[in-house]
Parts: C-alpha cells; structure tokens; sequence
C-alpha cells in the first residue's frame, strides 16, 4: 500500500489513478495517523512553494513525513513541488523553509540560452548513475512544469543524491535518490511509459524496503 500525501497542493487523483493503472494499492494521507500500514509515501505538488509547505506544517503532516523519511528512514517519493518541498528552503516569492530532509535550496530557473520558462512540456532525463528509481531504464522522456529547481552547494552531496540531470538552456536535477529519500522533478504520472515504469520502481523498492 502506497500513502500519497494529500494537502490541497498538486493532482492527487492523477498520482492514484496512476498507481492504480500499475497495479498498486493507495491510500490518500490527509492526517499523520493515516501513515500506519503503508509501505511508501508519495509526496506530491502542484503550484507554489509557501502556500504548500505552510499547509504541511499546519496539518502536523511536515512532522509526520519528516518522521518518516529521517528517523524510520522509510521510503518517500516527491514529485515536482513534492520534490522541492524536500529541500532545506525556497527563494520562491520570498525565502521559506522546506522540510530539510535533502541538503538544498530551491532556487528559479535561469537558462543562458533562449529557453522560456515555466519549463512546461516534455524533455529528456539523463541517468546521473544507476538506482532503484532508474530500475533498467537508461534514460526517460518526461513531463516537467516549473519555474524553480533544486541546487546543491557542495560536490558530495551531489554525488550521492542526484540520480538524474535535464537541459533546459542550463543543466537541473531533474532526479534524485538517496538511501530512502527519492524525488522527481517531472510528472511520472503524466509522463507515460517512462513516467509510470519510475513509479512501478518506486513501488517495488517500498514493497521490499
């Protein structure tokens, strides 16, 4: 049984349909109590960074997943704001804090060359280097809707979370993964046969967590 983390902020129903096509159990967690009996937490999110984390931290369920993710070191899975709300902070109409479960900051999006931003539309994730996320896949076309992305200071941590990278008009991490701590910074549920393929991998890594 997946749980996928329900708080007004992104399209719930799609991640479950989503897991529902791939043959996976779901659940919708809209209190911390409703964390018992799940094997893996999804992390969705649609729209802005502070409306988004301030809910979490109102509902008690900021807490809840950092529980989960650093004490039990169970599996999460953060998808698009999801991902980014992993972070330590946003510059995101003005500064707010993340949950600081992954050491980095959410900063906007400045491509060198002509590309428009929101990033909105489908482009290529390239493998950083193999992981339960990756599975056998090689590379993915996905769906991406932003305007902000995740930046790492230092050289370490981005060699032990970043699982992939995406060019538009500058290079982002477009992918993650750390022991339990996953994220994706496209829409796996919108981006078709690559996009549920990295959710059936998200699935079974929990299901064997």
């Amino acid at each position: 049984m997946i749980g996928i983390i329900d708080y007004s902020a992104g399209n719930i129903r799609s991640v479950k349909n989503a897991l529902s096509w791939i043959g996976s159990e779901s659940r919708l967690i809209g209190e911390p109590r409703h964390l018992r009996d799940v094997s893996g937490v999804i992390l969705p999110g649609v729209g802005a960074f502070g409306p988004a984390i301030a809910e979490l931290e109102r509902t008690g369920l900021a807490d809840a997943i950092r529980e989960w993710a650093i004490e039990r070191q169970r599996p999460l899975f953060g998808v698009c704001l999801g991902m980014q709300l992993l972070a330590r902070r946003s510059d995101e109409d003005g500064e707010h804090l993340g949950l600081g479960i992954v050491p980095a900051d959410i900063i906007a999006l400045q491509p060198r060359q002509s590309a428009r931003i929101p990033h909105v539309g489908w482009n290529i994730v390239e493998k950083a280097r193999p992981s339960r996320i990756w599975g056998e896949l090689d590379h993915a076309t996905c769906y991406f809707a932003h305007s902000f992305h995740l930046a790492f200071a230092e050289a370490s941590d981005i060699a032990v979370y970043v699982a992939g990278k995406t060019n538009h008009g500058e290079q982002f991490v477009s992918m993650l993964e750390h022991d339990n701590v996953m994220g994706a910074q496209f829409h796996p549920e919108k981006s078709q046969s690559d996009g549920l393929a990295i959710l059936r991998n998200f699935v079974d890594a929990a299901q064997s967590w």
